[in-house]
Order: structure tokens, then C-alpha cells, then sequence
């Protein structure tokens, strides 16, 4: 993989509680929602489990995801093509937390800063 190491660590307050948190992170339907415009594959299942493998794109990069833990307030992506390394989430009451790391030419940092912000604007809508 052509790249540099990079890893980044972030963690910020947002308006949900851990039930939410799990559901935007697990839920295919969330997940499309908040991640837009990154572009997930086709035939996810509805909700993630330990073993499911997808790709996303960031328009014509694709980066291949492998679900390889999932718990109540944690999961971790491994993640190929794009983006050789992992992705992991853990949450709590209030709080979540993203650290991301591996060899690409991707700006890992601008990326995962913006992922969080728009999660953090999706659990800030009203649910109908």
C-alpha cells in the first residue's frame, strides 16, 4: 500500500444515549443517511454484525470494510483498498469516540473530523 502512517483519536459530546449511538452505527439506513455523500455498497444487511464485509466510496476511492468486533458500545472496522488499518467507535452516555489508523494518501484527520460532525448533526433531528 502506497501511503503514510497515520492515526487520529477523537472524541466529542453529543445530545444521545448509547441506544441511540449503537443504532446510527449499526443500522444500515442510519448509516447511509449520515455518512452522505460517502456512497455504501449495495445488498447491506439491514442491521451489522461481527463478519460483515461492504465497501464504501469517497467518490471514486473505495475503501473495504470487515466488521471484526462488535459490542454494546463498541465496533471495529478493518478496513482495506483505500485505507490499509482500522476504524474502531466507542460510545457512552453522552460521548463517542473515533480512532482511526493506517497507510494511505487519504488526510485521515479531515475525514474522521468531518464523519463525526455530521454524526453529530444527525442525532441532533428531531425522530419522527
Amino acid at each position: 500500500m502506497f501511503g503514510n502512517y497515520q492515526h487520529s483519536e477523537l472524541r466529542i459530546e453529543v445530545d444521545a444515549n448509547e441506544q441511540q449511538l449503537r443504532t446510527a452505527l449499526t443500522e444500515t439506513a442510519n448509516l447511509r443517511q449520515w455518512l452522505w455523500p460517502q456512497q455504501l455498497s449495495a445488498g447491506m444487511p439491514g442491521q451489522l454484525q461481527e463478519g460483515t464485509l461492504f465497501s464504501s466510496w469517497s467518490g471514486p476511492i473505495e475503501v473495504q470494510h470487515h466488521i471484526d468486533v462488535l459490542s454494546s458500545n463498541g465496533i471495529r472496522f478493518v478496513l482495506s483498498k483505500g485505507i490499509d488499518g482500522y476504524h474502531e467507535w466507542f460510545w457512552g452516555e453522552g460521548w463517542i469516540q473515533s480512532r482511526l489508523e493506517g497507510i494511505t494518501l487519504l488526510p485521515l484527520n479531515f475525514g474522521q473530523t468531518l464523519t463525526l460532525l455530521r454524526l453529530q448533526l444527525f442525532l441532533q433531528q428531531p425522530k419522527l
